[in-house]
Formats: structure tokens, sequence, C-alpha cells
């Protein structure tokens, strides 16, 4: 029972030892815990900004719809070539989905649950003296459902609308503010071309690319510059060609869907249904003037990225804390040198080699887990301050503190070890003479 109480305090003993020459020396051991300290830091903080970025690039696939796939009409190669080298003055161009094509897919398609055509025109909104450049998107009214968009105020498109070709509206809130700074859009309409459409609802939208389209270029618009209007309003109103006139010349395009939104009934259907879309779509169109977005796909590949950014991440950082575990060794070693005698008496008094070797690995952990704890916090605030400076997003995970404090402890150990065992070996006899 009393070699087992001893066992313990030996320990403690030795723990203290090693603790008290730390402090015997305490520049050189905080700068030695400097590398374990900004290797720790390192990797908790560029796991956190590629988790945040990562986060950010899933969800806005997800907005898509895991079950959505989506259709863009897309200007074939050559005609963009023609239209890029000046091409002939009034030519008109041909491309892109039709309402035929809707209607193939609706009917051929298994699992189709409903499908949403969209037509997209580049227009200036006018309100008063206020102007602004927008898409004018027509749609049907179960947009939002499809889309994921929000009502925020007043009511999206009815079916009633769609069907009497009424000219009312739904903008978005980024309009909203820039066309009617102090009034309320709902007690007012905008005037879109020569035509006046009263506004009856507000709704919030995610800023999507995918409504980047060939016939609305908008670089360097917000992208929530969008009107909704009944799909068959767009279609009376602007008609089946739009005209684009610019110095002298004009450029007439014949596109009668910009987007198709399909909507499967699960995510097995929308794997069944791509290759089916894609064969369908080729029997009907010459020219590649349309492409098919799976954000079911998009996802994925999202994910697998992620997991590769993270492994690339966690490696470069980790390569901080190698160079932390060399300098404790570097320095572990020098010390190993300098206490030699302190060694030569210990042995003589009775230490044994297992006694020596636990003094300086207890050194070593110390250094490389009182490190690892600061860098712990350093790690943890600096994507606060990233998230807190910037607009990007950061997220720390508690794995890869765990990980990141885990790493530094076997650091400690790891790279303390030889040197440990180096002064273990010494002999008494020769480390009594050293000087």
């Amino acid at each position: 029972m009393l070699k087992r109480l001893i066992v313990p305090y030996q320990f403690v003993i030795t723990v203290r030892l090693g603790i008290k020459s730390l402090l015997l020396h305490k520049l050189r051991s905080s700068l030695t815990m400097l590398g374990i300290i900004f290797g720790v830091c390192s990797v908790i903080a560029m796991l956190a900004i590629g988790e945040g970025a990562s986060y950010e690039a899933q969800e806005a696939i997800k907005k898509l719809g895991s079950n959505n796939i989506l259709i863009r009409s897309l200007k074939p190669p050559e005609q963009a070539r023609q239209q890029g080298m000046g091409g002939p003055r009034g030519m008109q161009l041909k491309y892109g989905l039709t309402y035929a094509d809707s209607g193939r897919l609706m009917t051929t398609i298994p699992g189709v649950v409903r499908l949403l055509p969209m037509r997209i025109i580049r227009e200036n909104v006018r309100f008063a003296q206020n102007e602004v450049p927008c898409q004018v998107i027509g749609t049907l009214p179960f947009y939002p459902e499809v889309g994921g968009a929000e009502v925020v105020r007043g009511r999206f498109l009815a079916p009633m609308d769609e069907q009497h070709q009424e000219n009312v509206c739904v903008i978005t809130t980024g309009l909203a503010r820039r066309l009617f700074p102090i009034q309320d859009p709902l007690e007012h309409s905008v005037r879109i071309d020569t035509f006046y459409y009263r506004v009856i609802g507000i709704i919030q939208e995610r800023s999507q690319p995918e409504q980047r389209t060939q016939a609305g270029k908008m670089e360097g618009q917000p992208l929530d510059n969008n009107v909704y209007i009944p799909l068959s309003t767009s279609r009376t109103r602007f008609g089946e060609i739009l005209i684009r006139r610019s110095a002298g010349s004009f450029e007439a395009e014949e596109v009668q869907l910009h987007q198709i939104t399909v909507q499967m009934r699960d995510t097995a259907a929308v794997e069944t249904a791509d290759p089916q879309i894609k064969t369908l779509l080729g029997r009907f169109h010459d020219q590649n003037d349309y492409e098919i977005i799976v954000p079911l796909q998009l996802l994925r590949q999202a994910e697998q990225t992620k997991r590769i950014f993270s492994i690339v991440l966690g490696s470069i950082a980790a390569i901080s804390l190698l160079v932390g575990g060399i300098g404790i060794m570097n320095i572990m070693l020098a010390t190993v040198t300098e206490r030699t005698r302190e060694i030569g008496i210990r042995r003589a008094l009775g230490a044994k080699r297992s006694d020596i070797t636990l003094q300086f690995l207890v050194e070593t952990v110390v250094l490389s887990v009182g490190g690892g704890l600061i860098g712990v916090m350093v790690g943890i605030l600096v994507p606060i301050l990233v998230s807190s400076l910037t607009t990007m997003k950061t997220i720390v995970t508690p794995w890869s503190v765990l990980l990141a404090f885990s790493i530094s402890g076997a650091v400690g150990i790891i790279f303390g070890l030889y040197p440990a065992k180096a002064a273990a070996k010494l002999d008494p006899i020769e480390a009594l003479r050293h000087e």
C-alpha cells in the first residue's frame, strides 16, 4: 500500500521539477512555445475559413433545390462569335428553349411534379425620377414554391393574373429600396418600356447566379433587381423577338423561354431524369443552345471539394506544428547538454533512468500542451475577427479544435522522447565530470 502511494508522489515531484526548470528560462520557453501556438492557431483558423467558404457554396447550391433540374437557354458559340465580330446589321438570332420543349418534358419525363418556365428580359424600370436597370422575369404563380423565395409584403402573382394577362408585378426588396426610398411600393405602379404595372407584392429574393442569362446580362448590377410579371403578360407585351439597338445597328433575338426549372418527385428521380432530358432535348435541338444544371450533382461535388480542401488546408497548417516540434527537440537537446552535470548528480543520488526520461518528457509536454491551449484560444479568436472585419463566413468546428490540440500534445511526446532518452542514457560518472 505504501509503495502505491510513493509512485504517484514521485511522479508529482518529477512534474514539479520539470515545470520549475522551464520557469528558470521563461524567455526561451516562451519562444519555444511560439511554434506550437502558431501551428495550432493556423490549423484551427485555416480550417474555419475553409469550412465557412464550403458552407456558403453548399447553401447556394441547396437554394436551387436538390429535387430541381435547371435548363437554361444558351447562345450557341457560333452565333456568339458572329456577334462578337460585328456580324451583319439587323441580324436575327434564334436559339434556346421553347414552349414545345416545356410540354414534351412534362408529358415524357417520368417523376416530374411540375415545370416552371421563365422569360428574362433586361429593361429599365421607372418610378417618378428614379430609373433602375433590372431583369423583368415572366413566370408562373408557383415560382416562390419552386424557387424558394419568400413574399415579404402583399402577394405573389395569382392564376387569374396569368389567365387575364394582367399588368401587375412583384418586385424584390432590393429594387423596392432603390425605386421607392420613401414611398410605399404597394400604393404605386412602375413603368417598364411603354406599359405601367401595378405593384402587388414585395419578394425576398435569394441572389441566384442562374438568372445571369444571355438575354439579361447584369454585369455590375445587383442580382436582386428583379421584377416578376405573369408569363402570359410577358409574351404579349414584349413578344417573342427581343430587339437590342446600338450605334446605328440592332440585333434581334428570338428566345421563347430563357429557363425551365423541372421539379422532380425526389432525388432518385433527379438522377434518372438527367440523362433522359439530355436525350429528349437533343432530338429537337440541332445546335448547342441550352445547358442543363443539376444542383444535386453540384452539391455532391461541393461536398467532395470540401473534404479535399480541408485535407489540403489541414496538411499545410500541420507543417507549422511540425516546425514547432523540431524547435522543441532542438531546445531540449541543448538543455540536456547544459544540464549534464545536474543529470549526473540525480543519478548519483539514486534517480533511475525512467525518472530522468520522465523529467525531460514532462518539460516538452508542458511546452506543447501549454502552447496548444494558447493556440486554441488564438485560433478561435482569429476567425471571429475575420468574420467581423470582412463579409467572409468562418465556422470553427469542435473536431478541428480537438484535432489541433491533440496533434500539439502528440508533437510534444514524439519530439521530446529522443532528448529525454538521450539524457537518461548519460553515464553518471561522465556526467559528473562535465563542466
